[in-house]
């Protein structure tokens, strides 16, 4: 769980989210949409991959990522069960 606040509690990683909510991306894609470098970027990316919201595949030389619809989900119902309490 603290890998997931970690992960959302950085503008840029939320950023990151919210560009793939609208489509899978590669890191040159998301790049496009920020002034860091593609370490920094990387850095950001592998946060969220260690949080499990991103889900990352191969595709021949790039890697494209994609939002894990699943952790989405779960965090809903936890978030809906705190507040029924």
């Amino acid at each position: 769980m603290d890998n997931l606040y970690k992960a959302l509690a950085d503008k840029t990683r939320r950023k990151i989210l919210e560009l793939l909510k609208k489509s899978d991306m590669t890191v040159n894609e998301i790049g496009k949409h920020f002034p860091i470098s593609g370490a920094s970027l990387s850095h950001h990316l592998d946060i969220l991959k260690r949080a499990r919201l991103v889900i990352s595949e191969r595709e021949g030389q790039y890697i494209r990522y994609s939002l894990n619809v699943s952790v989405f989900e779960d965090i809903m119902k936890n978030i809906i069960n705190l507040l029924q309490k």
